[in-house]
């Protein structure tokens, strides 16, 4: 890859929400916005090897993504529902207050987040317009086909344009019943900067993390009091406090108990640990903790051992039934079985595992689990099987060269200590 091709890369990741929320101000479409980018990216494809990568590769996207716009807009001005669009182009009104936080990108997020829209069409079209993620890492984030998942967020946008939803943060009244939308797309995204599932993508997309956490930090901003956004936050600084230690130096992905934790970031730690404290103690005073609570506290412990034979594994089955309560999600029931497995040994582990078969076919996580399981209990035949099948799934490369290294351990010595 060329070092313009390269640029063009990077500023894909880093500035792709910033030219589409520029554009969404400005012209109030994210229809508009989300093409017009996209063909300030394909010029830069085309121009960056030859004229060389602008000093500021942001600016220079943003720009070229407006004039793009504005043809687009004049192409089209003679539609009678073009009209406004027109307008918007060449308008000298005075913008609206930005409320409580002036950013762009988080005003695009509550845009996206409308109540009008179902649930999963509101995180599905956020993804895809704010985080700058494929339709096809999106459906598989979702476990959907990329047909379905590219109609939820088609139909998510016509709704949009069609009902006129507002480009801003919504008022303090409006928030709670907004807010959950949000802190899921925010953690979705996260998740993808931390273990992405583009088979051509980086291991790690550090920029996603960081954007995800500055994002999350501003909803806590937001929302003082609010528990869940208190315990996302939590819960991304324990997570992304492990990312120097994820990924070994050949591109292949360290399991929690091979991790280096002297690597580990105490600060994020340690302000993850405040954070935990804080809604414990509201939970002692009768605040029932929602599910990024839990899943923050359940960090909070593994993040607190000094070796992986010091983790609390009673508390943190004792955490996941829990959770399983608010969150009665396959997957939540997978990672119980995970812990299960610590606790009681792999074959009560493998036992609730199978029993998700049905609900997790498609879902390469579930077969590593089996994969390890059966390993540890002997049973070389059945783990390759599952190796096989969790790295056909698997889309990250340092997760599929971890797989495919443990696959091809499998007979040359008796089963290891527990990943």
């Amino acid at each position: 890859m060329s070092d313009a091709e390269e640029a063009v890369t990077r500023a894909h990741r880093d500035e792709w929400a910033r030219v589409v929320a520029a554009l969404t101000k400005r012209f109030g479409d994210l229809d508009i916005a989300e093409e017009a980018a996209a063909d300030a990216f394909t010029t830069a494809v085309e121009r960056w090897p030859a004229d060389g990568v602008p000093a500021n590769p942001g600016a220079w996207l943003t720009t070229t993504a407006h004039r793009k716009a504005i043809d687009r807009i004049r192409r089209e001005n003679k539609r009678d529902d073009k009209h406004w669009e027109a307008r918007m182009a060449f308008h000298d009104d005075p913008p609206a207050p930005p409320g409580p936080i002036d950013d762009d990108r988080l005003r695009l997020i509550f845009t996206c987040c409308h109540p009008a829209l179902a649930t999963e069409a509101r995180v599905a079209l956020t993804l895809r317009i704010v985080g700058g993620l494929t339709v096809p890492e999106i459906a598989r984030a979702f476990l959907v086909s990329e047909t379905a998942m590219e109609r939820r967020i088609t139909r998510a946008k016509t709704k949009i344009k069609a009902a006129r939803i507002p480009y801003r943060i919504p008022s303090a009244e409006d928030l709670p019943a907004r807010v959950s939308g949000v802190l899921t797309v925010l953690f979705l995204i996260f998740n993808e900067g931390y273990l992405p599932t583009g088979p051509d993508t980086d291991p790690l997309r550090p920029g996603l993390t960081a954007e995800a956490i500055r994002l999350t930090r501003l909803i806590l901003t937001l929302l003082p009091e609010d528990g869940e956004a208190a315990g996302l936050l939590a819960l991304m600084l324990l997570i992304e406090a492990r990312r120097p230690a994820r990924v070994s130096a050949g591109g292949e992905l360290v399991s929690l108990d091979e991790q280096d934790r002297g690597a580990w970031d105490v600060a994020l730690i340690a302000e993850g640990h405040r954070l935990v404290r804080e809604r414990l103690a509201a939970a002692a005073a009768g605040v029932a903790p929602g599910r990024y609570q839990i899943l923050a506290a359940i960090n909070a412990v593994h993040t607190s051992a000094r070796d992986m034979r010091d983790t609390d594994w009673s508390q943190v089955v004792a955490l996941y039934d829990q959770l399983v309560r608010v969150d009665p999600s396959p997957v939540v029931a997978l990672n119980r079985a995970i812990a299960v497995a610590e606790l009681d040994g792999p074959e009560v582990g493998l036992a609730a595992t199978e029993r998700l078969d049905h609900r997790l076919a498609g879902y390469h996580a579930y077969h590593a689990t089996r994969a390890d399981l059966l390993r540890r209990l002997g049973r070389s035949r059945e783990s390759r099987a599952a190796y096989d099948r969790a790295i056909e799934l698997a889309g990250n490369t340092a997760e599929t060269a971890y797989l495919t290294r443990r696959r091809d351990q499998l007979g040359r010595r008796s089963p290891e200590s527990p990943t």
